[in-house]
């Protein structure tokens, strides 16, 4: 199990080392267009599973909106700080 700032950390190092072969690297390089599609699944599965599927299931797609918008504040150049001076 990892924190919020641990996968924010892992993503960035992944990011710098532009490893073809890692998923992070192959969506960075598909750009924001692509990786807000990704936003926008994961949100409409969260919100699915969380009316149909249980909490379970509602965990699972709720880590996988949040490394996707992990994703998209690395492709934007954007820090967790930057996102936590507007919480």
């Amino acid at each position: 199990m990892k924190t919020f700032e641990e996968l924010f950390a892992e993503l960035q190092r992944k990011a710098a080392a532009r490893d073809p072969r890692s998923g992070t690297v192959r969506e960075l390089e598909a750009g924001t267009h692509a990786i807000g599609k990704k936003l926008v699944e994961e949100a409409h599965e969260t919100a699915m599973a969380a009316q149909f599927q249980g909490p379970e299931q509602t965990a699972v797609e709720a880590s996988q909106l949040l490394y996707h918008v992990q994703v998209m504040l690395i492709a934007c150049g954007l820090t967790l700080e930057d996102v936590y001076h507007h919480l």
